[in-house]
């Protein structure tokens, strides 16, 4: 008789991403023919089948029979029922393939011939030139919005959304993007002050450090992008995917959390560039001195920020329309700004601009009071005193008058602050000059007659204690912005290929820059001017405006507006970013979030980032926001870097990124930079935000709602654990690690409710969450017939733990006696050297009333097997008088009776039920025998061993019984001894009867 041949094909049919709501979003990309088969024979029917390529394709399996071969005659109509049915279930699947296939190629006419063109994986981007139109038509469609926000709009507006491909390319989509979301208001505002601070070389160290981080945390991002799809959400996607929702949710919360600080720091720095630098006169709030000018500008930035705060929301709830026709102007504002920067530091080199300081002495004088850089001047053979002279001199306008004696004994200079590259100053520029609050701005290299000077604010005075530290949190977060391709990977053509190479391309080029800078800085502008954080000695000018070719209005107008474009994007943003986390719904408080308009534009979130931003608006410092932001974004990188290295060394079957250049000790090099950058620039801003990113994981691991994404930090558990138990398996454990591992073996009643459940309790307060606990029942019965009623016993153990708090496993087999069930529990329990070493059981109830013997017999067969697995017993008689886990004892006492030599056994489990709260105020009291036998001095001495390991002595009441005392201890011992000898005859007489009616039969 031939035998039969099957024929498996496995179908792979294209569809709709649409229609794929099961597949996983990490799932790689797919590009294959629309029909591959793994076939058991050689020849496959209609193998010459049309290739088309998808995005996703829905694969369908289909088991036929073979047609080859005769049936034999002889088999069961069972058997041949069974092969009809799968021939019609294989018919039907291949039915339902073609029926997906026409529709596909439907879709694929609707929208054209480039649908199929789009997933060439690593095709290169512009094979020819393009044209001069194409370009302008690009760069004129240019958008820096979140994936998602446009097609929102478009809804919004009732335009018909059709099917389109994804167009964009390495620099439109990823290049530009990450380009203008880095470059930002620290270029502009604060690094020629770093560098005039920290001096060239620990600015190029803080500069090159920050870069570093990102790139090396750019190589980790671009291998998790390439392995998957990242929608909406970005790095909190990545985490979450990778490294499980709890810590998903902590470090996305944290990601959101610093990008709507960096709205604020964004708004600061606009206001901060329009009423220093643009209309000094619009200020509202006026001061007299120093202290009191510093509070009113920080009352200026409060009102203004909260206008301009208030103002971009409403654009953004209004329509992001706005934002994304804007961005090609920010762009071009960011680009040429750093041109005329560059333009600026080369003409420097043979015309350098006028840009005079006056300076007495050594030290800086802020040009705000005074117009003429001298104590006096000469009009029409007259001596006549200046201003500056009536700001250091009292009574005003004397010669003779009263004066500093500073200003008295040292010389009015006018400097150039700018005397070009040719001039040598960054010699004096190379070394740090870090200040303290309040310290007056001194140029080093000029003399100084060393006299107190009692006049203060008419110098440039450091508003801030600055360190290394400080520097790097306050510079750290110009570099960020890094995941502004990643973010949009579902717009990109090529998506394997755009994100690593733009962002890393865009990393490298804002490294380039922001490096060159601080030697340009370093090299043109002299230190007292580059300290000079508002520009108090050159009149209110921006330094880096003075710099650049042609106007330093180029610089001004140009930063404000990239300024606000970087504030509306990251408002844009970072409310989508809230709506990807709440849709998740693994933080049960931020599910109201999840909703908004009927387009889906997310209103909810959007008020509450606009109240977080306004909380950093009210801190009205860039200064102190910008550390709070670095913090934020650090660990958010720490954590991309940390789920890249664990999935390369977990080795995962579904780590398959298309980028291939990374390796997990950059990865985990990544990380510990991102760590040390954390606790450099503000060690307990680091704390503050590891202590609400573990609030926020142990809330989502207590409250939240369970995920399972197949994330790396199961598969380091599963290898911990695999780990653990090989190393268990090299030897017995010591006397000294001997505790009990507990098998609970519970009985289960027809509605599966826990006919003993004070058994858990005991077990629970044993144990006190320590060691292995595993809860055993035996439901009667065959496996095939009661399979699901095991699982729902199962889950009906579980439920009891928890309410018990016991932690540990449970396991239900179904057996056909009892016996045996109970006997595979105590035999197959555990796993490997993670195996119970104690068994604990109920005495059997009404054993003696009870007609049925198969209650006692199964006890007395429980007990036989544990003897013969050498496993300690504890059987718990009228354990529902037990005390619950809530219901501790006020007082009492835990009788020990101390006559059998168990090696220790009596004294142990005292000494562990009195670690838990229930048993903790009970005294410990130890009957002994007061016979001064052999084997009972041994024993005292045992005893007096066992309570000095223990540390207990103090604690414990002993007390020797004599014959008048033991009576009560010996009439309970006799009655259990000849419970359990009625037990046994009855089973030997049991075994007699089944033995002589087996011989009458006979």
């Amino acid at each position: 008789m031939p035998p039969k041949v099957a024929s498996v094909r496995f179908t792979v049919t294209p569809t709709k991403i649409d229609d794929l709501g099961a597949i996983s979003d990490t799932s790689p990309d797919l590009s294959s023919s629309s029909r591959v088969r793994f076939s058991s024979r050689e020849s496959v029917r209609d193998a010459s089948r049309s290739e088309v390529y998808s995005d996703t394709s829905l694969a369908t399996t289909a088991v036929d029979q073979a047609s080859e071969g005769t049936t034999n005659p002889m088999d069961s109509a069972e058997d041949r029922s069974q092969t009809s049915v799968t021939e019609e279930n294989s018919k039907l699947l291949d039915l339902d393939c073609r029926k997906n296939s026409v529709l596909y190629q439907n879709h694929t006419e609707d929208e054209g011939d480039s649908y199929d063109k789009n997933l060439a994986l690593f095709e290169e981007e512009m094979d020819t030139r393009p044209k001069v139109s194409s370009l302008l038509n690009r760069l004129a469609n240019y958008t820096n919005l979140p994936q998602g926000a446009k097609e929102h709009e478009e809804e919004n507006e009732g335009k018909k959304k059709t099917a389109k491909t994804p167009r964009m390319g390495t620099i439109m989509g990823v290049y530009l993007p990450c380009l203008q979301n880095i470059f930002g208001v620290i270029l502009f505002l604060r690094l020629p002050w770093v560098v005039g601070t920290a001096g060239v070389f620990h600015a190029f160290c803080i500069v090159f450090a920050c870069c570093c981080c990102t790139m090396l945390t750019a190589i980790s991002m671009s291998a998790i992008a390439t392995n998957g799809v990242v929608p909406a959400g970005g790095s909190y996607f990545m985490i979450s995917r990778a490294l499980g929702p709890e810590f998903g949710g902590a470090v996305g919360l944290c990601f959101y959390l610093g990008t709507t600080f960096a709205t604020a720091m964004y708004i600061l720095g606009a206001i901060e560039i329009f009423l220093v630098y643009i209309s000094p006169q619009a200020v509202i709030f006026h001061g007299d001195g120093a202290a009191e000018q510093a509070a009113a500008m920080l009352n200026n930035m409060r009102v203004y920020g909260t206008g301009f705060l208030l103002l971009m929301s409403v654009i953004v709830f209004v329509g992001v329309r706005y934002v994304n026709k804007l961005a090609s102007v920010f762009l071009t504002c960011v680009i040429m700004s750093i041109l005329a920067i560059y333009a600026g530091a080369l003409k420097s080199t043979f015309a350098p601009p006028d840009f005079p300081v006056c300076v007495l002495g050594n030290r800086t004088l802020s040009s705000l009071h005074f117009g003429d850089c001298a104590k006096t001047v000469e009009e029409e053979n007259m001596t006549l005193v200046t201003d500056l002279w009536n700001l250091f001199c009292n009574p005003h306008g004397q010669l003779n008058a009263t004066c500093d004696e500073y200003f008295f004994h040292n010389n009015v200079t006018l400097i150039q602050g700018i005397p070009g590259m040719r001039s040598g100053i960054i010699s004096e520029n190379l070394w740090s000059n870090y200040l303290q609050k309040g310290e007056i701005i001194e140029k080093a290299s000029m003399p100084s007659a060393d006299y107190l000077s009692v006049q203060s604010q008419q110098y440039v005075l450091a508003d801030i204690t600055t360190s290394f530290t400080v520097l790097v949190g306050i510079f750290f977060p110009s570099v960020t912005g890094i995941m502004a391709g990643s973010n949009r990977s579902g717009d990109l053509k090529d998506a394997q290929k755009s994100i690593p190479i733009g962002t890393i391309l865009a990393i490298l080029t804002t490294s380039l820059v922001y490096l060159s800078n601080v030697i340009l800085f370093g090299s043109c502008i002299d230190g007292v001017v580059l300290r000079d954080k508002f520009g108090d000695a050159v009149k209110g000018t921006l330094v880096v405006g003075a710099l650049s070719w042609p106007s330093p209005w180029v610089i001004v107008i140009g930063s404000f507006f990239s300024t606000c474009g970087a504030g509306l994007q990251s408002l844009t943003g970072a409310p989508r970013l809230l709506q990807a986390i709440a849709k998740d719904g693994i933080i049960p408080f931020l599910r109201v979030f999840g909703h908004g308009k009927s387009n889906g534009e997310p209103t909810w979130a959007l008020l509450l980032t606009a109240v977080i931003a306004e909380l950093g608006i009210l801190i009205a410092s860039l200064d102190l926001v910008a550390p709070i932001l670095s913090m934020f974004f650090l660990m958010c990188y720490l954590f991309v870097n940390l789920a890249c290295g664990l999935q390369t060394l977990l080795h995962s079957p579904n780590w398959r990124p298309r980028f291939h250049y990374y390796h997990w000790t950059l990865s985990f090099l990544g990380m510990a930079l991102c760590l040390a950058l954390m606790f450099i620039s503000s060690w307990y801003y680091a704390i503050i935000s590891m202590v609400i990113a573990g609030m926020i994981y142990k809330y989502i691991e207590y409250h939240g709602a369970e995920k399972e994404w197949g994330d790396g930090i199961r598969g380091l558990s599963l290898s911990a654990a695999r780990f653990a138990l090989l190393r268990l398996e090299e030897g017995p454990p010591h006397t000294k690690n001997w505790r009990p591992q507990l098998l609970v073996l519970v009985k289960l009643d027809s509605d599966l409710h826990v006919s003993q459940p004070r058994l858990l309790s005991f077990a629970s307060q044993l144990k006190a969450g320590k060691g292995l606990t595993i809860v055993g029942s035996v439901l009667l019965g065959d496996y095939l017939e009661n399979n699901a009623e095991s699982k729902a016993a199962e889950q009906a153990l579980k439920h009891l733990m928890e309410q018990e708090r016991v932690k540990g496993f449970c396991q239900v087999v179904v057996a056909q006696k009892q016996r045996e069930g109970l006997s595979h529990l105590i035999q197959s329990c555990g796993l490997g050297g993670m195996r119970h070493n104690t068994v604990i059981m109920g005495w059997p109830s009404s054993w003696r009333q009870s007609d049925d013997s198969r209650a006692w017999k199964t006890f007395i067969t429980t007990v036989r097997v544990t003897t013969a697995a050498r496993l300690a017993l504890l059987v718990a008689k009228n354990v529902s008088l037990f005390p619950g886990s809530r219901e501790p004892l006020a007082e009492g006492n835990i009788d020990v009776w101390w006559v059998v030599h168990d090696g220790g056994m009596l004294m142990l489990l005292p000494f562990l039920l009195k670690q838990h709260k229930v048993w903790r105020k009970c005294k410990m009291r130890i009957f002994t025998v007061a016979q001064m036998e052999d084997n009972s001095i041994q024993m005292k001495k045992d005893l007096a061993t066992f309570l000095y390991h223990l540390r207990i002595a103090a604690d414990v009441e002993v007390v020797e019984m004599h014959d008048s005392d033991i009576s009560a201890y010996t009439y309970e011992r006799t009655l259990m001894m000849e419970q359990r000898s009625q037990m046994l005859r009855q089973m030997r007489l049991s075994k007699t009867d089944r033995e002589r009616e087996v011989s009458d039969h006979a």
